[in-house]
């Protein structure tokens, strides 16, 4: 018999379940399930869940996640018109072609978790 993965999904620490969720949903993520300690969000076949961590330092935070997509350039400029900063937390750094062959952008959520989306060069 062979095992499948079928999904994969990250579970990252959020100060406040009900902040990560609105700015998730400005990614274009939407909510499967919520209560006050946990949080799971989708958005095609891309799944994150966050429990609570009210002490979490956003900047001590090395929590992330990788996601691959099919239009790396797309992503870019949707999240780019999100108009998040480029330095400090949350912060967005636009995509670019990296020297282990992946295009890739970064997001740091305002909890400090890094989000990295790529597709192959």
């Amino acid at each position: 018999m062979v095992v499948v993965f079928e999904k994969f999904a990250p579970i990252l620490p959020a100060r406040d379940i009900g902040k990560a969720e609105a700015f998730y949903a400005r990614l274009g993520f939407h909510t499967v399930y919520r209560d006050g300690d946990y949080l799971i969000l989708k958005r095609d076949d891309a799944e994150a869940h966050f429990f609570r961590h009210s002490g979490l330092d956003p900047s001590a935070n090395d929590s992330g996640a990788y996601l691959r997509t099919s239009d790396i350039d797309a992503l870019s400029r949707e999240f780019g018109g999100l108009g998040l900063p480029s330095k400090g937390i949350p912060r967005f750094e636009p995509a670019a072609d990296k020297p282990w062959g992946m295009r890739e952008l970064a997001l740091i959520d305002p909890d400090g978790n890094l989000i990295r989306a790529g597709e192959m060069i």
